[in-house]
């Protein structure tokens, strides 16, 4: 990391548009191991097939029938890949759900070299055209700032549950520059070159905008010692969505609690109808708190 952060930040001082293009690029490239998980993992029983998305091929994986029985729709985080959600798969089966997963462009077995938020967005919205109007969407993530914004565009879904979702890419590439050495100012260039691209403003993507446009049920699952995705985020989701409802857990961090039985268990409650969690109310005088 020493070495990449020499590099950017020399770069910076010598050759500071390609730094600035570079360091895009590799925001949006995602790790290999995303492929290499995804290979490796056997056994998940679900049938695959492919989804052709804009001339993209996306891999799919289907557990049941989603056209004859209400089925939950999963969207994967940045990295990861849609077998991931194999053992959520397995409890919505025994309780009677179908569920449909799938890899991302440039993630598991779905061919590319980049993704981004609304790349994210336009694949999950695809797929749940395809597969029809589910019961309920489960965002990990990057996958679950996706879900949110699809579901304000009109991403048929009666519920969603958003685990450790991400809120803000504006922060998210601060955050990446710092990581990475990049100066402030090359990021503020960075993020004017992303909108140039997706030809809208980052900060349309943004929580505060997003969530209270959306008129489903959620329930928002987030860690305190999340050290990836702050749970700030997560509590800003359930703080600006009007029918949001938050679940805080401890020592999972930002993975396992894809994969912990407790939140799987939480989250069918919820899909069930049940009451889950605590509801997060704001006002100018107190920045959160608990009703």
């Amino acid at each position: 990391m020493w070495l990449l952060r020499a590099a950017f930040l020399s770069g910076s001082l010598l050759r500071p548009r390609t730094t600035t293009r570079r360091a895009g690029e590799l925001f949006g490239t995602p790790l290999a191991t995303s492929r290499t998980r995804a290979e490796a993992m056997t056994g998940h029983g679900a049938s695959e097939s492919w989804l052709e998305v804009e001339g993209q091929r996306i891999r799919t994986y289907r557990w049941g029938e989603p056209q004859a029985q209400p089925y939950v729709l999963f969207a994967h985080g940045w990295s990861s890949h849609g077998t991931r959600f194999a053992r959520w798969a397995r409890s919505l089966r025994a309780a009677g759900y179908a569920a449909v997963a799938f890899d991302q462009p440039a993630h598991g077995r779905s061919p590319g070299r980049s993704a981004s938020l609304p790349v994210f967005t336009d694949t999950l919205l695809a797929v749940a055209c395809h597969f029809g109007p589910a019961h309920a969407v489960v965002g990990h993530s990057l996958g679950g700032a996706a879900a949110a914004v699809a579901l304000a565009r009109g991403l048929a879904a009666e519920r969603a549950v958003l685990l450790a979702p991400a809120a803000d890419p504006v922060d998210a590439s601060y955050r990446f520059s710092r990581q990475i050495g990049l100066p402030g100012r090359l990021c503020r260039d960075m993020i004017a070159m992303f909108e140039r691209q997706i030809g809208i403003s980052m900060a349309e993507l943004q929580a505060q905008r997003v969530a209270p446009r959306i008129g489903r049920p959620a329930l928002i699952v987030h860690d305190l010692e999340d050290r990836e995705v702050p749970w700030s985020e997560g509590e800003r989701y359930a703080r600006l969505w009007p029918q949001a409802r938050m679940l805080t857990t401890r020592r999972l961090g930002h993975n396992r609690i894809v994969d912990d039985e407790g939140v799987i268990d939480a989250a069918l409650r919820f899909l069930a109808g049940g009451t889950v969690g605590e509801r997060i109310v704001s006002s100018p005088n107190l920045p959160y708190g608990f009703a």
